[in-house]
């Protein structure tokens, strides 16, 4: 079943947030700053997988499959703890020119990015209640128009919770190890004003560009923040802050109806 999200999320602003929206410069998609693209998240859509999102956000969209392997990685055996792990790629024609595929070596972006996916599913999982196995996330951007990673963090969450239910289903492990829920979203400055969920136009042009990772119950996995331009200040990085807490908070909560 898929969840979506309205283009322009309906919820009440401050007077002074509406006033912010007011006076800074349209965005490209007509979003307030403060606004997610449509998001969805369309679980059990592999019918090989344990566990497998299809995550859309805007024009993004990653396929996330978790697959459980009965045995974990070497350096842990006879440690009685399992292992997350992530991969990442970029279908050729996901963007406007066909990519190669990256056949004998991922390249150093790939690398980052799957490593990125795998930190964020570690964070909040409970290694030892898996016992000796491996699930490894495949994301598979479809198509891009940014915020690749983010929308790829949050499907894979879906999709190891998936896993899990699998597993717990045929007594495979007796409790679930997710500790709590973990999204990301992109944050950014464009044209002075600090925004939420770049898509590429934005994503192109910002003068900063950040992502972040971060917990239902709020606590920060990881934060990557960039200037693209002039620096960035101490409050423009926290109003950025400000604004990932709240797509989060909305992304965790269509996490939440997606699972149910």
């Amino acid at each position: 079943m898929a969840f979506r999200l309205p283009l322009v999320p309906g919820r009440p602003m401050s007077a002074a947030r509406t006033e912010l929206n007011e006076r800074a410069p349209m965005r490209p998609s007509k979003r307030a700053n403060d606004a997610l693209r449509s998001v969805s998240l369309e679980r059990a859509v592999a019918r090989y997988a344990e566990g497998s999102c299809l995550v859309t956000f805007g024009e993004t969209k990653v396929l996330c499959t978790a697959s459980l392997e009965e045995r974990g990685p070497p350096w842990l055996r006879g440690s009685g703890k399992g292992w997350v792990t992530a991969e990442y790629a970029m279908l050729p024609r996901a963007t406007h020119e066909r990519n190669r595929r990256e056949t004998a070596k991922p390249s150093g972006r790939t690398q980052e990015i799957q490593r990125l996916i795998g930190r964020s599913l570690r964070a909040v999982t409970n290694l030892p209640a898996i016992g000796e196995r491996q699930i490894t996330v495949d994301c598979d951007v479809l198509q891009a128009d940014g915020g690749t990673r983010t929308a790829a963090i949050t499907g894979a969450w879906v999709a190891l919770h998936e896993c899990f239910s699998w597993m717990r289903g045929r007594s495979i492990i007796s409790v679930d190890p997710l500790r709590d829920h973990v999204a990301a979203v992109s944050c950014g400055v464009y044209k002075g004003s600090p925004v939420l969920d770049l898509d590429y136009a934005e994503d192109s042009a910002a003068e900063t560009d950040a992502n972040f990772v971060m917990t239902g119950s709020g606590g920060i996995v990881e934060v990557q923040g960039t200037a693209e331009g002039k620096p960035f200040s101490e409050e423009e990085l926290l109003e950025l802050l400000r604004l990932a807490r709240g797509g989060i908070a909305e992304l965790v909560a269509l996490q939440k109806q997606a699972i149910a």
